[in-house]
């Protein structure tokens, strides 16, 4: 091979390798969000896609929304399918505790903020007035993993000397979607004596005319714990964080996203106020919560 059939090798073996490590033009990182479902698949993403497109608009990079099942989360987080993670605040901690994810910011909604509370609730003029009258009633729970519509309430439960395990008549959680309605509604046409309630879900509800706040009785209510979150997998690129971290925190009324060439409000369509810059710390509460319960990530069987 002479010098210039070397020199021609040569040239093309790098401008090869130089288009090899080239993005094709306009492409950006693509980042894959978790959002645990709410009610069902349908309405999670009609909330949070114009949220996803927010954010990627506002740090450059492609996010993509990954619907999760609540009790899939913690193995469908730890096969590395997801990034961020947008999670009711006891399966943050759960990750927290078993991963090492870090807090990025919290949701605002309702009377109290980044922070909502559970509630043990009786239909008003049933003769249930006091906690210690659900003892031998039928109680409805919200999903298992839900922090203001199980956990709290068991947790008030115990706390009154009450073990729903031998005192209750007897407890269900309903199954399908839309469970903490389900539950309030069914407190209010006597399917269930008693129903642990999100104080949220009675606020929305009553709100928006589905039922009445004196339709019921509120026989305790917890004190008010962080509620949905976003965190983000250990060693994740800080720049990165610290934009989603900034675009949540600064996501106001007016802001706007596109989704399927329709320009929506991102708050007004995720259901929520805004976001709020909490401490680790300020999630202790659920921490006790968990621990006094037995449920996880501390649970002893």
């Amino acid at each position: 091979m002479n010098f210039s059939t070397l020199t021609r090798c040569l040239m093309l073996a790098l401008f090869a390798a130089f288009l090899a490590g080239c993005k094709p033009e306009g492409a950006r990182p693509v980042v894959k969000i978790g959002y645990m479902l709410c009610n069902n698949e349908q309405e999670t993403m009609s909330r949070f896609l114009p949220l996803t497109r927010y954010l990627s608009d506002r740090c450059g990079v492609d996010f993509v929304a990954v619907p999760v099942d609540t009790h899939d989360f913690e193995k469908r987080f730890k096969s590395g399918e997801f990034t961020f993670t947008h999670t009711n605040s006891l399966i943050y901690v759960i990750l927290r505790e078993n991963h090492g994810v870090e807090l990025v910011a919290s949701e605002k909604r309702g009377t109290f903020g980044s922070r909502s509370a559970g509630a043990l609730i009786a239909r008003k003029g049933s003769g249930i007035e006091t906690l210690d009258h659900i003892r031998g009633k039928r109680l409805a729970f919200g999903p298992m993993l839900a922090p203001t519509g199980y956990l709290a309430e068991y947790d008030l439960m115990l706390s009154a000397g009450i073990n729903p395990e031998h005192d209750l008549g007897t407890y269900s959680i309903p199954s399908g979607s839309f469970k903490h309605e389900k539950l309030i509604y069914g407190v209010l046409h006597g399917k269930y004596d008693v129903a642990a309630a999100p104080v949220l879900d009675l606020e929305t509800m009553a709100r928006e005319g589905k039922i009445s706040a004196d339709d019921f009785v509120i026989l305790a209510q917890s004190k008010p714990i962080p509620y949905c979150t976003f965190a983000v997998a250990k060693g994740t690129d800080p720049a990165l964080v610290k934009k989603v971290k900034d675009a949540l925190l600064a996501l106001k009324p007016g802001d706007t996203a596109e989704v399927d060439g329709e320009r929506l409000k991102v708050l007004k369509a995720a259901w929520i106020d805004g976001y709020e810059d909490l401490l680790d710390s300020d999630y202790d509460l659920i921490r006790e919560m968990a621990k006094r319960v037995n449920m996880p990530p501390y649970q002893t069987y």
